[in-house]
């Protein structure tokens, strides 16, 4: 079976997709569908993984980030912990319910 996540990235602009496919017991394969190069460049890093040791650390340890740390200039990309989300669900540790974000700007007499 194959999970994926569609992620909206926001200013950027970018739309990407990510799929997480569980290979065996203990490995799983991610893809990241994405014009974003920086993306792209994490499927070397993500392409067989060993999720037991690989991804649910603590977040500095995990690969997931360490690969996003390496590749990615933008520390707001919602992409990593899609990635995370999309593996959990994939090993049916997690429901496949959408996140959301929104974001506004209030004037001080607004708040």
């Amino acid at each position: 079976m194959t999970s994926r996540a569609k992620v909206f990235a926001g200013a950027c602009g970018f739309t990407s997709v990510v799929r997480a496919t569980r290979v065996d017991k203990s490995h799983i394969n991610v893809k990241i569908i994405s014009a974003c190069k920086m993306l792209q460049k994490m499927n070397e890093d993500l392409e067989h993984l060993n999720w037991q040791r690989d991804i649910f650390n603590s977040i500095c340890n995990s690969l997931v980030y360490r690969s996003a740390d390496k590749h990615l200039m933008h520390t707001d990309c919602p992409v990593p912990s899609a990635i995370v989300k999309v593996i959990q669900i994939e090993l049916d540790g997690m429901v496949p319910v959408d996140v959301n974000m929104k974001f506004e700007k209030y004037s001080k007499h607004e708040l």
